[in-house]
């Protein structure tokens, strides 16, 4: 991302808002997200709070009236509910607080759907073979504090439109017995054991604590980057066995995913999770069942998946919203 580009013409404002950090930045004229400045959230007792302290700390000689805010929430009118945090805010109230004269709001996960026509070639893996097919839909997920699902549908123009979906909670399915026996014991604890439930940073403790009490073992108090981390250095077979199954279930939903929107233009892993461990990704399990499908493995084996490198990427897709909402005079 760039340096600071102020001028003495309006930025844009744009931010990505989870339960923990509130992560802003301004787009300047060159199109570029920059002044990138994260802010938690427990800090501030609303929004407006945030970002108005960001705001007053870059200085600007003229404040910004357009602006763009990904939120982990699901998007259903005027008044948003984080889900996992405490804020709760009217869209419209925000705008007028900021002195906004327009403020798109998204789910956090569709912003990282509208980043992927963004990427460079540096700011993403391939793993395993396949080429993608141009004017066909992409596939997007990401396990992260949980598991965003989304999808690009090409239009006219070269524009895609990505879909809002809460994807992550579809029923997770069972491939071998062993995740018949993980998903069985869960049951007990879960009314629902979705996708999310075992495909992010909490799935993965989940799955250790319940392959632990699977082998009779005492699980310890681990995070899900100290399971991951315990795992690649193979210093706790538990560790081995919940990261190698998470790889494989992560395969099994991206594969799904593909079939259901037809995601020849491509599949891609963002969120925080994966990154952390891409050598060993690369050579799990998720290749190999993301195309185990039967009769449809012709289908899905010329398909490319990629992990997403890039650091921040909801805040490309935010900075090419804004750029399309002053394009129409917003």
């Amino acid at each position: 991302m760039t340096d600071g580009t102020a001028t003495n013409q309006a930025p844009f404002l744009i931010a990505d808002i989870g339960g923990t950090n509130a992560r802003f930045a301004l787009v300047g004229e060159n199109g570029a997200p920059y002044a990138e400045q994260v802010l938690r959230c427990a800090d501030y007792p609303t929004l407006t709070d945030a970002a108005r302290f960001y705001l007053l700390e870059q200085k600007l000689p003229v404040p910004p009236k357009v602006a763009a805010f990904a939120v982990a929430s699901p998007i259903l009118g005027d008044l948003i509910r984080m889900t996992n945090l405490a804020w709760e805010f009217s869209i419209q109230g925000v705008q007028r607080d900021l002195g906004l004269t327009h403020l798109d709001v998204i789910n956090d996960f569709t912003a990282v759907a509208l980043a992927i026509p963004e990427l460079g070639e540096e700011d993403k893996v391939q793993v395993g073979d396949g080429a993608p097919v141009a004017g066909h839909p992409i596939a997007v997920l990401g396990p992260g504090s949980g598991l965003g699902v989304s999808a690009l549908v090409p239009g006219d123009n070269g524009h895609w439109t990505a879909l809002a979906t809460e994807g992550g909670h579809v029923t997770m399915p069972a491939i071998t017995d062993r995740e018949s026996a993980v998903l069985a014991q869960l049951r007990k604890q879960y009314e629902h054991v979705s996708a999310e439930r075992v495909v992010c940073g909490p799935g993965l403790v989940n799955l250790y604590e319940t392959l632990a009490f699977l082998e009779g073992v005492e699980p310890k108090k681990l995070t899900a980057a100290e399971i991951s981390d315990r795992a690649v250095a193979g210093r706790d077979q538990v560790c081995v066995e919940a990261l190698d199954m998470f790889c494989a279930m992560l395969g099994s939903i991206a594969g799904n995913l593909t079939l259901s929107v037809g995601a020849r233009g491509g599949v891609y892993i963002a969120g925080g999770i994966i990154p952390r461990f891409l050598g060993w990704f690369s050579h799990s399990r998720f290749r190999k069942r993301f195309v185990e499908k039967g009769r449809m493995r012709a289908f899905l084996g010329p398909v490319p998946t990629y992990v997403v490198t890039h650091p921040y990427p909801a805040f490309l897709g935010l900075a090419a919203k804004v750029r399309r909402a002053a394009a129409h005079g917003a």
